[in-house]
């Protein structure tokens, strides 16, 4: 009896921990975007589904939302269509942009559909094109003073979180691919996934948005320090934008958005580390960097609780 008891009690001392955070979070809808490593590797994949079902049994409203890079990367290839980037940003010709719809909302969302509801039925899939959720306007980035034409890339122009929130209303969960409908043309638009996920959470009037990335968080000083910045507000984030590399400004931009838009913490956390959802949401510590808004009057920390 002594050895069970031995044995038990960790795991009793981990639930009463993650109490404060079930209360505190019950009933409140969280957007997370999925990307990076934790998409590709089956593994992290599966931890991945098993973290948002967790939330949803424990009360909270998880929405997922998705884009799918190197899958989208992949299938080009295999069509022989080159990958084009400008600014940052994928040239999306129509033939391109039969391809990403095809692989969003056909492979990447379906196999994200599939692993969610090995848990019961619960995931729904859809996309921005659905009950007109996203509808967007062609982008045309600026490169050297110039507005350059990349094709279907879209710029969101409004956010009706309508049937999402009827899905939430039933207890699903809803996974959403980043194409947007257009608001004046008739095609369809890919979105950064990024954006669109910021954009969902603020017209979902979320709890929280998190996005998973292939790094820890946002550095202090990179590549100088590997410290995590562990909280900060969104005039400081504001402040580091310029510094940040092209692949977090998307991210970072995203938070500062939903930050900005009512949306109460954004987080940036480590996909790459199996359970860092519930790391991030049911433990003192969190595991990456969490931006709130002004007035929050936070320290400027490494690490740490928070």
């Amino acid at each position: 009896m002594s050895t069970r008891k031995h044995t038990a009690l960790p795991k009793a001392q981990t639930l009463i921990e993650a109490l404060p955070w079930l209360t505190r979070h019950h009933g409140k809808t969280v957007v997370i975007k999925f990307g990076g490593n934790a998409m590709v590797d089956e593994e992290l994949k599966a931890a991945f589904a098993q973290d948002v079902v967790f939330l949803r049994q424990s009360g909270l409203k998880p929405v997922v939302v998705h884009g799918g890079g190197p899958q989208i990367s992949a299938q080009l290839d295999k069509q022989g269509l080159v990958s084009e980037f400008k600014a940052g940003l994928r040239v999306t010709t129509p033939e391109a942009m039969d391809v990403v719809r095809m692989v969003l909302a056909g492979q990447v969302q379906r196999e994200l559909v599939g692993l969610l509801n090995q848990h019961g039925p619960l995931a729904v899939g859809m996309t921005g094109e659905d009950a007109h959720t996203i509808t967007a306007t062609q982008h045309r980035p600026e490169i050297d003073g110039e507005l350059v034409d990349i094709g279907r890339v879209g710029q969101i122009t409004a956010i009706d979180p309508g049937a999402i929130q009827a899905l939430l209303d039933d207890g699903r969960i809803p996974v959403i691919s980043s194409i947007a409908r257009s608001q004046d043309d008739g095609h369809v638009y890919n979105v950064n996934a990024d954006t669109a996920a910021a954009a969902l959470a603020a017209a979902l009037g979320a709890e929280t948005l998190m996005v998973l990335t292939d790094v820890e968080g946002l550095y202090e000083d990179w590549p100088n320090s590997d410290d995590v910045i562990s909280k900060l507000t969104a005039s400081q984030l504001e402040k580091l934008l310029p510094e940040l590399s092209s692949g977090m400004v998307p991210k970072m931009e995203g938070c500062l958005f939903a930050v900005r838009n009512g949306v109460n913490t954004a987080r940036v956390i480590d996909g790459r580390v199996q359970h860092s959802i519930l790391l991030e949401i049911f433990t003192d510590e969190g595991i990456g960097t969490m931006v709130v808004p002004d007035g929050q009057g936070v320290p400027h920390t490494q690490g740490g609780a928070r």
